[in-house]
């Protein structure tokens, strides 16, 4: 697969290379974002904003 596609990310919709995060689903999170993710602690503020943008991969538009 070629690195020279790019992608929407479904958390900071910044359009980024294929190469350049990860494919789940059929949605797209960049690296900045899945590292963001990782380090989030669940009683952070953004916690709930990236559920939201999660369920959006998973249930489509109207979650």
């Amino acid at each position: 697969m070629s690195d020279n596609h790019e992608h929407k990310c479904n958390i900071c919709n910044e359009h980024k290379a294929e190469g350049e995060g990860i494919r789940i689903v059929s949605g797209f999170i960049c690296e900045t974002c899945e590292e963001e993710m990782v380090r989030t602690d669940v009683k952070d503020a953004k916690y709930p904003f990236f559920i939201h943008q999660m369920k959006q991969i998973f249930l489509g538009e109207n979650a």
